[in-house]
């Protein structure tokens, strides 16, 4: 078990990555945490460095290629710092971001807090949790050199992959009554085909992903706050993109989001 000031260090070494845009091969073993609930510990300290609460949470691995991809075996939960969450239309810098692909989420915005508990929560009572949902575009990224190689434990501590997210305008009230499991989503990025995906690539449906949180959050000791967004993880295969892309996710009837990336600087 990591102690205190070894979680602090490991902390220290990926927060400074992060800012600075590098990459570094792996914890070194001394502070890399061995386990999932030591890769949480490790990732909880983001939160002080942030000068706003916490603005929710996002979910990687979702998909069963997704978690094959990056070798584990089942979803990961990260933190969204309220610094790297933007509206719909924003332009941003591509910057140091290895990974360079936007990824289109049902979002989901606390409505009632959810308590930590000993038992598990079922779908229907966190649904009743839910104030609104939102069309986003996640654009994850690593602090690892390869981070299909790190493992669970590294990639938690490395909060999830979380670098940037856009949120979209809130849904009708009248989307409690679809099938999100079915629903179909469209993206777009400059000059290139469509691509198409559906909620029922996050676990089956946005809404077991968004239980699955709730748990696992709830596992940890951790409350679901009311006001926290949940961004559920990819619905489809991540969109490569590049500076001056322009990218455009349409959910159909639930809205849309999109962002567009900054030329690079003139050297």
């Amino acid at each position: 078990m990591l102690t205190q000031t070894q979680r602090q260090a490991a902390s220290d070494l990926l927060w400074d990555a992060w800012q600075q845009g590098r990459r570094i091969g792996a914890l070194p073993a001394a502070i890399r945490p061995a386990t999932r609930e030591e890769g949480y510990a490790v990732q909880a300290l983001l939160e002080h460095r942030s000068a706003y609460p916490l603005c929710g949470w996002k979910i990687a691995a979702t998909s069963s290629a997704g978690q094959r991809h990056i070798g584990v075996d089942g979803p990961l939960a990260g933190r969204l710092l309220r610094e790297r969450v933007y509206q719909s239309g924003v332009e941003l810098a591509l910057g140091a971001n290895h990974m360079k692909v936007a990824e289109p989420e049902f979002a989901f915005r606390m409505g009632k807090t959810l308590s930590a508990r000993a038992s598990a929560f079922a779908l229907d009572e966190v649904m009743a949790a839910v104030e609104t949902l939102h069309p986003a575009i996640e654009l994850p990224d690593s602090r690892y050199d390869d981070f299909t190689a790190a493992g669970a434990a590294q990639l938690i501590a490395d909060n999830a992959c979380a670098h940037c997210f856009v949120l979209g305008p809130a849904a009708g009230t009248w989307w409690r009554s679809q099938d999100l499991a079915e629903h179909l989503v469209t993206a777009i990025v400059t000059g290139r085909r469509p691509q198409q995906g559906k909620g029922g690539n996050v676990l089956g449906d946005p809404r077991l992903a968004l239980t699955w949180l709730a748990n696992e959050l709830s596992h940890l000791g951790i409350d679901l706050a009311a006001g926290q967004v949940v961004t559920t993880g990819t619905c489809m295969s991540p969109l490569n993109i590049e500076p001056t892309d322009h990218v455009l996710a349409d959910f159909g009837a639930l809205g849309s989001v999109e962002l567009r990336f900054a030329a690079l600087s003139p050297a």
